[in-house]
């Protein structure tokens, strides 16, 4: 166990080794444990976490602020239009001032090509920990959540495990590509056998497939990369089929609909699910598209672990703050 993370930032999802990554694991399977038996958690007391957000959440603000108060610590919920960032304050600004004030800053930014340079702008001038709650490149804290999710169901050794990150038609708005790209950065690295499924358009940065490749190859795993869904699903032990944007192709709104348009099939459904092995998990960051994305049948089934796993962020979120900001 490598213990000593004060004062680290959590911005990318190479930010910390996989050792890292396991003491982040144990801890929050600790605290999950001490949470069940009651035992009280204060390893934050008095302390304060700001958490800026410039885009709409449902399960990672939940997640962050009973983390918080879990910990002893006092979450201010901060949304940006209510700030003066439009009237002036830039991130050296919030850095400093909200490094001040805070023992920690949590952001949440998504918005293509501002939101990762707006977090690590604020990261460079903060004298305390600063943790991505999601940018439009990385979303690092629902990569470990995932990843604590199926070694809960699967075991802690992934070696072979094969695991579906596919795109998924969606029509609510053209969501960030952070899961999969964090998904493809974070798998191969515990031995997770990963193939990413999604059509033509919905590429990933090369530099995402190449460390992907890399890491692979160095750790005895697979992965690969396929246009066809049905297949991708064939004998998966773990199915996770998610919306993104075509970011890499365009970042026109209209011409990026007209692309997502020409993929309704691409839906998580009972027949494609019995593709996968008959045990065979179903994963989702939610929220969902039902009936678009997936179907009542797969996102309310037995397979479903969605729940589990949205519960799990805020373990991971404990965990990360416990470790990074005592």
């Amino acid at each position: 166990m490598i213990s000593d993370l004060r004062g680290r930032d959590f911005i990318t999802d190479l930010d910390f080794s996989v050792e890292e990554i396991d003491t982040i694991l144990d801890v929050a399977w600790d605290l999950k444990r001490k949470r069940a038996l009651r035992e009280p958690t204060p390893y934050l007391r008095d302390k304060a976490l700001a958490m800026l957000f410039f885009f709409a959440s449902t399960r990672t603000r939940g997640a962050f602020e009973t983390a918080a108060i879990h910990l002893g610590a006092i979450p201010a919920f901060i949304e940006s239009r209510v700030t003066q960032i439009s009237h002036g304050d830039t991130e050296r600004e919030m850095g400093q001032i909200f490094g001040r004030m805070y023992d920690g800053i949590a952001i949440r930014h998504v918005e293509w090509g501002v939101g990762n340079k707006y977090v690590n702008l604020v990261a460079e001038a903060s004298p305390v920990p600063v943790m991505n709650m999601q940018c439009e490149y990385y979303h690092p804290f629902q990569i470990l959540t995932d990843l604590m999710t199926i070694m809960e169901q699967k075991g802690r050794n992934l070696r072979r495990k094969k695991m579906v990150m596919s795109w998924a038609y969606a029509d609510s708005y053209q969501k960030p590509m952070s899961i999969p790209n964090s998904m493809v950065l974070q798998m191969p690295r515990f031995g997770v056998d990963l193939v990413l499924a999604h059509p033509k358009e919905f590429k990933l940065p090369d530099s995402t497939i190449e460390f992907a490749q890399e890491t692979a190859r160095k750790n005895g795993c697979g992965f690969e990369i396929t246009d066809d869904m049905e297949a991708a699903f064939k004998d998966a032990d773990i199915i996770y089929p998610k919306s993104w944007g075509p970011w890499m192709t365009t970042t026109d709104k209209d011409e990026a609909g007209k692309i997502i348009k020409q993929y309704e099939s691409w839906i998580c459904d009972e027949r494609k699910m019995a593709l996968a092995k008959e045990d065979a998990i179903y994963m989702h960051p939610l929220p969902a598209d039902r009936n678009i994305e997936v179907t009542d049948a797969v996102l309310d089934g037995p397979q479903s672990v969605v729940f589990p796993e949205a519960e799990n962020k805020m373990y991971i979120a404990e965990a990360v703050m416990a470790l990074t900001m005592a």
